[in-house]
């Protein structure tokens, strides 16, 4: 099983206002997300109060090309727009770094960087939120 539920802050800098090509960024995401069609998942580019955010969610029976997808979107939203931010939750029992089988990881994504972490909160799964 794969499973994840992340979303993001699109912003082209830690300042307040746009570097200038918001607009033509926000056209070539809404081109990449157009094209990830998957049967157990999705990704959305959403606009709330005039800011954009990217909603990513799925549960697939294991980890196959969504995950490379995903990944790939990841570092394009993390390289185009240095200054957006977020978190992705994700588990699965065949996960080459941490944690495993088990426990989630948290990818946060913070100025043009992405860095895994451990989940303090849902993890270990059992007993925390499974029996």
């Amino acid at each position: 099983m794969y499973e994840f539920h992340g979303w993001f802050g699109i912003a082209e800098s830690p300042e307040e206002a746009d570097a200038g090509s918001l607009d033509a960024g926000i056209a070539e995401l809404r081109a990449r997300v157009a094209e990830i069609d998957w049967a157990t998942g999705e990704v959305v580019l959403n606009v709330h109060n005039g800011e954009f955010f990217l909603l990513a969610n799925g549960l697939m029976n294991r980890r196959r090309d969504e995950a490379a997808d995903l990944e790939a979107l990841l570092h394009h939203v993390a390289a185009r727009f240095p200054g957006s931010w977020g978190l992705l939750y994700e588990r699965s029992p065949d996960m080459d770094e941490p944690p495993g089988q088990g426990a989630f990881r948290v990818r946060v994504m913070a100025r043009g960087e992405i860095h895994v972490r451990l989940d303090p909160f849902l993890s270990p799964v059992r007993p925390v939120i499974e029996d």
